[in-house]
């Protein structure tokens, strides 16, 4: 993929009405935009196209999945992409996309390239933090989740004993406090 011409849409040649086009979604793509997070990708891109006399109507469906690193165990996983996207795109005296679900293009353009709308819309459907499937249910096995877990707290007497702190260490204000909602536990007859 040279460039992103496959994902102009010149809409002076339709007629006015409802309009299929759909895109597959590979990695190529997102190396066009030097975002390396994705380490493979296959993501089908489904867009209804509504031609109006003065406006056009944008409904893009995604579905597939991103091959992405795992944040608790850098483990590939595939993560399921599932979203939707509404776009409407009028005419101006000049382009504005400061509106998420309004783009306004000059009278003179004569087609719209969809490019960064797939790449956005896609980035954004991966959630925040990346866990594997495996680590959610137990199933995965790997060297770092086994020193994870060496390190994990095993029963609560040893939690407790890190909780517990002598009443010298602690600030003489805290203590005030505590004596003070002592009091007032007392004067309202709960103990």
């Amino acid at each position: 993929m040279k460039d992103l011409k496959n994902f102009d849409i010149s809409f002076i040649g339709l007629k006015d009405g409802m309009h299929q086009f759909d895109y597959n979604i590979d990695k190529e793509f997102f190396d066009f935009f030097n975002y390396e997070e994705f380490y493979n990708s296959n993501v089908n891109v489904s867009l209804s196209f509504l031609k109006k006399p003065t406006l056009f109507e944008l409904s893009f469906s995604f579905s597939g999945s991103v091959e992405v690193a795992c944040d608790i165990t850098n483990e590939l996983f595939q993560q399921p992409i599932e979203t939707e996207m509404f776009l409407i795109v009028k005419f101006g005296d000049e382009f504005n996309n400061e509106n998420d679900e309004l783009l306004i293009i000059p009278h003179s353009d004569y087609k719209l390239n969809i490019a960064q709308y797939i790449y956005e819309a896609i980035v954004l459907a991966v959630p925040i933090k990346k866990v594997h499937p495996g680590v959610e249910d137990g199933t995965l096995k790997s060297e770092i989740l086994d020193k994870l877990n060496e390190f994990e707290i095993k029963d609560n007497k040893t939690e407790k004993n890190h909780l517990d702190v002598d009443s010298d260490d602690i600030d003489p204000r805290w203590n005030k406090l505590k004596s003070i909602l002592i009091e007032k536990n007392k004067s309202n007859g709960t103990s």
